[in-house]
């Protein structure tokens, strides 16, 4: 019987498991995917982490799981397929086994939020991507489009745009929603236009994205872009099955938890992007962890 499972191994996981650890709980680290470091491992380049400005995203996801592997604690590659309140605590189904603990710290993160538009399934992987710094090398000296308006768009055009030959953003609203920083790095840039007011109708191509065809939606004038990549950056769906009917969401799916991180299951906290927040960037995951280890304890202690 552990004292506490961390599902999920990005900077929310990880900053719950270095608080977890000083405090002395028996814990463990549960994580899906091949290695750590959750979505920022994807970024270029995070430039808003407090004390390390323009640090590569790959770096600073490998620097929060050094610090947990020097605690003495490596993440199990591990696929939950549900948890079960017990009287004891939780019991954790895993793709190898049964796992008990008496807290849990739900930090699954969340998965790219997709267009639904015709030609985005069959084309994916063939044009269109989810991951800029993955992807945007094979697309030098090329035409690409970027979709979204938040911080990881206008971050995946600035990228782009140094690779690309051209780089369109569409945005369906006639503002961006980041940072004045950014936005004026993004507007300096000759390569890169923006398109305002304009939604994705269908993206077309044999083997690969040959067009991208939109819609202007005060005007509803009809653009064809002819494009060999298509970025995809609209936001994010969290990653909060497994807790349907155990704890308490909001109607986009989010867990409802305030500062402390405590759901509506005493026991079982929420930290990182699946969270209810304003804010939901690499700093604010690490704040969430750190609370909701701090929690997990001294709900522990009674």
């Amino acid at each position: 019987m552990k004292d506490l499972i961390i599902i999920g191994a990005g900077p929310a996981g990880l900053s719950a498991a270095v608080y977890g650890l000083r405090s002395g709980m028996d814990l463990e680290i549960l994580e899906s995917n091949y290695m750590g470091g959750g979505q920022v491992l994807n970024t270029y380049e995070v430039d808003n982490y407090l004390g390390m400005p323009h640090y590569n995203g790959f770096d600073l996801g490998m620097a929060f799981q050094n610090h947990v592997a020097d605690m003495g604690k490596e993440p199990l590659s591990r696929d939950v397929t549900a948890i079960e309140k017990t009287d004891a605590g939780f019991m954790v189904h895993t793709d190898q086994g049964l796992m008990e603990c008496k807290t849990v710290i739900y930090a699954a993160g969340a998965t790219n939020r997709k267009l639904d538009v015709p030609g985005e399934e069959a084309l994916r992987g063939k044009g269109v991507s989810y991951c800029a710094t993955c992807d945007g090398a094979l697309y030098r000296g090329q035409t690409v489009a970027v979709v979204g308006g938040s911080y990881a768009a206008v971050e995946d055009a600035i990228y782009l745009a140094g690779l690309c030959e051209k780089v369109y953003l569409i945005h369906r609203r006639d503002s961006l929603r980041a940072g004045a920083v950014l936005e004026k790095q993004l507007k300096s840039l000759s390569n890169v236009e923006i398109l305002w007011n304009t939604i994705p109708v269908e993206i077309l191509g044999q083997e690969e994205v040959e067009h991208f065809h939109l819609r202007n939606k005060l005007t509803g004038e009809a653009r064809t872009l002819d494009v060999q990549g298509v970025f995809v950056a609209v936001g994010t769906v969290p990653n909060t099955q497994l807790l349907k009917g155990l704890a308490d969401l909001d109607d986009y799916g989010y867990v409802i938890a305030g500062e402390d991180c405590a759901s509506s299951l005493p026991g079982l906290f929420a930290a990182g992007d699946l969270r209810t927040k304003r804010l939901r960037q690499v700093i604010t995951a690490v704040a969430d962890g750190a609370n909701a280890a701090t929690a997990a304890w001294e709900y522990l202690r009674g």
